[in-house]
């Protein structure tokens, strides 16, 4: 029996993706006018991320390649035979399959896409995600065509976010809250980050399900760190119990369809002491400025640049440790970054309306030290044309977040 290289298959319905028809129409019009002012012919998306934005499929790889190929009058979805039809109906295009039967199938599928269409004499390929094997694979097919990185052009278009990816990620700051204040009723002496944390996680994909009841439910997490745990802002939660006078930080990432949003809060448990206090409340002053620099027309430097004299006058900017916000978007700690806007010294892009960002001034003291531990904030905001709209609730400080178990 002869088993195909690829083929396609439509089995079932396609599903109701997160955005209407109008809005993936959009999205591919920007990019298709991206191409023609740049004279690329074809674009190969390889990551979950672009291929999530433009097709509305998010992929499982399990070390297979996945694929989006965009042609001025083409798109499709390449996916492998393991997962079906699915990627078909979670696709808002066409999708070709491809078989184990073979190596390289997944090449074969690209070429299927284009039939007997001229060869594309420039070809787009993202670079921060191709790997070495497969653009040398690809350069061996397309021996006549050049090659261009279009990952910097393709992060720019997806830093504007447009009004139906604002109402996901205004329910993403909304259930993100609910997590935050399931995670606060669970918080007791003797009971372990990964207890609490599971309570909070729980709360939050109930919720994106009563909301979306047509989605996808997948990558919702909670980071609950305590103690020295807390010195990291990415840290895994453990089975540590906490003690009381323990320095807590809540973190929940509620995922919907691949947006990602956060609730990141310090918090004590029962007491602090003076030097924790005297840390915390500077990082608090910190974020509070952030908070009111944040507006359209500011540079992201110079954002930070203004926190950095603000830090080094309570004598902590020694203490910090990362950039001071980021955007929002198709990404999550698996995947996608809007690295073009965010709130660090080497970024120079101005705020600009339907932009989204964080502030999230953090400082880490290390442990043996007066206040040891990370303390941080988090907050996102939307930028309008002359406006800027915080969208996270829960508050934050000392006055609220010293927990009495």
């Amino acid at each position: 029996m002869e088993r195909p290289d690829f083929f396609t298959l439509k089995n079932g319905d396609k599903a109701k993706l997160p955005f209407t028809d109008q809005e993936y129409k959009r999205r591919l019009d920007n990019l298709r006018t991206l191409m023609s002012k740049d004279n690329i012919d074809m674009i190969i998306l390889t990551s979950m991320h672009n291929i999530a934005y433009y097709t509305g499929f998010i992929y499982c790889s399990f070390g297979r390649p996945y694929g989006c190929v965009v042609t001025a009058n083409k798109i499709s979805t390449i996916s492998a035979n393991i997962d079906a039809s699915q990627p078909w109906r979670r696709s808002h295009c066409d999708n070709v399959i491809f078989t184990d039967w073979k190596r390289d199938n997944f090449l074969k599928a690209i070429v299927s896409i284009i039939g007997r269409d001229e060869p594309p004499k420039n070809i787009g390929i993202e670079n921060d995600h191709v790997t070495l094997d497969v653009k040398e694979k690809l350069t061996s097919i397309f021996t006549f065509s050049v090659f261009s990185d279009v990952s910097n052009n393709l992060m720019q278009l997806r830093m504007i976010k447009s009004a139906e990816e604002i109402v996901i990620i205004k329910d993403g700051a909304r259930i993100a809250d609910l997590g935050g204040v399931e995670i606060l009723k669970n918080i007791k002496v003797g009971e372990s980050e990964l207890e609490i944390a599971i309570a909070g996680r729980d709360k939050m994909e109930r919720e994106i399900a009563k909301t979306y009841p047509d989605a996808e439910y997948m990558d919702t997490w909670v980071w609950f760190q305590s103690g020295l745990n807390t010195d990291g802002a990415h840290n895994p939660k453990t089975n540590r119990q906490l003690k009381s006078g323990d320095i807590l930080s809540l973190n929940t990432f509620p995922m919907i369809s691949g947006y990602y949003t956060a609730l990141e809060r310090t918090l004590f448990v029962d007491e602090i002491d003076d030097a924790s206090l005297k840390a915390w409340e500077a990082n608090v002053k910190v974020h509070k400025r952030g908070l009111e620099l944040i507006k359209p027309g500011v540079k992201c430097s110079a954002i930070c640049h203004e926190l950095n004299e603000l830090f080094a006058e309570l004598g902590y900017l020694h203490y910090r440790t990362f950039g001071y916000g980021h955007s929002f978007g198709v990404l999550s700690h698996f995947y996608g970054r809007e690295a073009g806007l965010e709130l660090r010294e080497d970024i120079d892009t101005v705020l600009e309306e339907n932009m989204v960002v964080s502030m999230e001034p953090m400082i880490m003291i290390p442990e043996g030290k007066p206040g040891a531990g990370g303390y941080r904030e988090h907050d996102i905001l939307i930028i309008g044309k002359n406006k800027v709209e915080n969208i996270t609730k829960f508050p934050f400080g000392p006055e609220h977040n010293i927990v009495k178990s």
